[in-house]
């Protein structure tokens, strides 16, 4: 057992190894075959352990080596294999296996072949890392390895200077969001001695309700979340973060990276129920970025850009799950999540592949006849994730509406009001890119081709598992329990007090309410539906320029002007402060310096006319300075 887990950590850094080294003098068949293959091979390992772990016995700890020891804390470097983590290695491995088949497709052309699978490779062991890791210490280097492993994807096209700036905005984003999540760790091993989970929710019991301690950690991680996991403020990173190569986006924005922040609180959701104070600030936090990003998406003309936002906003719904104390909700709702968005992103790559890399709507259309499986596949995830009944995403998205109502009716409604404009959004993308007549130009036209099978089976086993991935846990109304597998999977991961809370106000709802709620949700699809359709296809309507926008439109297309906001905020506050550092440099200190060195070399030239090496003068000259020194002598008698 050990071995196999030290397996689905070190396959992916082996690939990482074998194609960093040795990939520039390999077939690009054999660096991608070796890249896929690790992966596949530690997910069909963490499928096995997950059909043969015990749900109901203690988490299995398995220590490499001690790591360290400090004020009488002993720190391991092991692994935590427990429901959570089986979840989320299953998800990482598994979605991770099929991108990196579909990469081999995708990235077939391009130089850096190999640089890209050894990148891609080494952001899955960080991840793995992050999640496997059976203490704080082990996932903030996951934490730290998956940032640094972004920044080299996000900009892997590094010779394109706004990628470069991408990557950059990336990488010091995360950074901010990273400094609180350290200060969280360490208050944690400060006031419970303790770096590793399991220690620290034995010890979590010595705080005080609420008290300002626990207040400062979970607020602290959460910081970190909203870096990682992309929340307002700290959010617009990720739009950006679609400079680097599609899979990429499906890799690193859809089902992993993107969730780690959800992970975190999660993994400390012994912690979060003591600072209910703090999850109400998580709960508006999620509300305020899941509506912005909507209504941004709303707008947008970059097939990707409206995928991205889109990204933005359900994770605000995950992270409005954890605010109301809906964890396996938002779990769901992640791994759902991973399903159709990794298909959307991948499938929108498939139709820049047929574009000869355009990504602009405003140029596409009729794109069904000409990449049939692409169409249907994308379909299928554009449905999953605007909510058509059974599908995955309506129904991991129903119980978090249902947890909201449960919290606050006015919840409810707001998260209504966004669904409906997801399901808007979505719809326009898939009308303006597969509907209605072609608007590209006429060398596209002839480009236009279905991609090839190892980019299409993928989309095919991620569409599948769009459809039908809701089942594993439906709402306990239909389900009496029969198929609410996840919620009875990660049942043992919670503390009582965190199922007793959302249990006591779930209860509080009838069951014709929940019904009532669920048809108010479907009837709202089917509305959408039909109007965006007219809309597109019947009337023909075409996006604009975003300058070419008024009104809300402008707004949307402009993001608020938030972009903006920030870059004359910070942006240029540090650019300025670094110019004023640098003419201070250039006009102040270069001058002192200067002084100094010219002082120095003018005495020096003064002395040279003394040092001349005549030794008659030496011995006047020290004559007369013992005469002086005599004669001053005799004075002062």
């Amino acid at each position: 057992m050990e071995n196999l887990i030290f397996a689905i950590v070190l396959l992916p850094l082996a690939g990482f190894l074998i194609n960093g080294l040795f990939g520039k003098f390999l077939p690009k068949n054999i660096v991608g075959g070796i890249a896929t293959l690790v992966v596949f091979t530690a997910f069909c390992i963490a499928t096995y352990l997950f059909l043969n772990f015990d749900k109901a016995s203690q988490p299995i700890i398995v220590r490499a080596f001690e790591w360290f020891r400090v004020n009488g804390i002993q720190v391991n470097f092991g692994f935590q294999i427990d429901q959570l983590s089986l979840m989320m290695v299953m998800i990482i491995t598994g979605i991770g296996s099929l991108i990196h088949l579909y990469s081999i497709g995708y990235m077939h052309e391009d130089k850096g072949f190999y640089r890209f699978f050894a990148y891609l490779n080494l952001f899955v062991f960080m991840m793995l890392l992050l999640v496997m890791g059976s203490n704080y210490l082990i996932l903030f280097i996951g934490w730290e390895g998956v940032g640094l492993c972004s920044y080299l994807l996000i900009g892997f096209w590094f010779k394109n200077a706004e990628y470069g700036k991408a990557a950059r905005k990336a990488f010091i984003m995360n950074r901010i969001g990273d400094l609180g999540l350290l200060m969280g760790i360490f208050m944690i091993a400060y006031h419970t001695n303790a770096f590793d989970y399991l220690s620290v929710a034995q010890n979590a019991s010595k705080f005080e309700f609420d008290s300002s301690i626990v207040i400062f950690i979970c607020a602290a991680l959460f910081i970190g979340a909203t870096g990682k996991s992309a929340q307002v403020p700290l959010y617009t990173w990720l739009p950006d973060a679609m400079a680097g190569p599609t899979p990429v986006s499906a890799l690193i924005h859809a089902a992993t990276m993107v969730t780690a922040g959800i992970y975190l609180v999660v993994r400390s959701n012994f912690l979060y129920v003591l600072a209910p104070t703090v999850t109400d600030g998580i709960l508006f936090v999620g509300l305020l970025t899941a509506f912005l990003a909507a209504f941004y998406a709303m707008r947008q003309n970059d097939i990707k850009k409206v995928l991205a936002y889109s990204t933005v906003s359900q994770l605000g719904f995950m992270v409005i799950a954890l605010g109301v104390g809906a964890y396996t909700a938002a779990m769901f709702h992640l791994m759902t999540h991973a399903f159709f968005k990794a298909l959307l992103f991948l499938g929108s790559g498939s139709v820049i592949h047929a574009m000869g890399g355009e990504q602009d709507m405003r140029f596409m259309g009729g794109l069904k006849k000409y990449i049939p499986i692409t169409h249907w596949t994308f379909l299928i995830g554009t449905f999953a994730i605007a909510g058509m009944p059974l599908f995955s995403g309506m129904i991991s998205k129903d119980e978090i509406l249902v947890a909201a109502w449960a919290k606050n009716p006015i919840f409810w409604v707001i998260l209504f009001i966004i669904a409906a404009m997801t399901a808007t959004y979505m719809f326009r993308l898939y009308y303006l890119t597969f509907h209605g007549e072609f608007r590209g130009t006429a060398e596209q036209k002839h480009h236009l081709h279905e991609s090839p099978w190892n980019m299409t089976l993928p989309l095919i086993v991620l569409a599948v598992l769009s459809a039908v991935g809701g089942f594993i846990n439906l709402p306990h109304i239909i389900a009496h329990g029969e198929f609410s597998k996840l919620q009875a999977w990660l049942s043992p991961i919670l503390v009582e007090k965190a199922k007793s809370q959302l249990q006591a106000n779930l209860e509080t709802i009838a069951v014709s309410t929940e019904y009532i709620l669920i048809a108010i949700t479907v009837a709202m699809f089917f509305a959408v539906w039909f109007i965006v359709k007219n809309i597109y296809t019947n009337k023909g309507k075409l996006p604009l320029a975003e300058d070419n926008y008024t009104g809300w439109e402008k707004l949307s297309a402009k993001k608020l002007y938030i972009d903006e906001l920030y870059n004359a905020l910070f942006v240029k506050t540090v650019e300025g402060l670094g110019r004023g550092g640098k003419m201070f440099d250039k006009n102040i200190l270069d001058k002192v310096v200067d002084f100094v060195g010219d002082g120095a070399e003018e005495s020096g030239k003064s002395m040279k006319k003394l040092q001349n090496g005549n030794v008659e003068n030496y011995v006047l000259i020290m004559s007369l300075a013992i005469g002086i020194i005599l004669f001053v002598n005799f004075l002062l008698q």
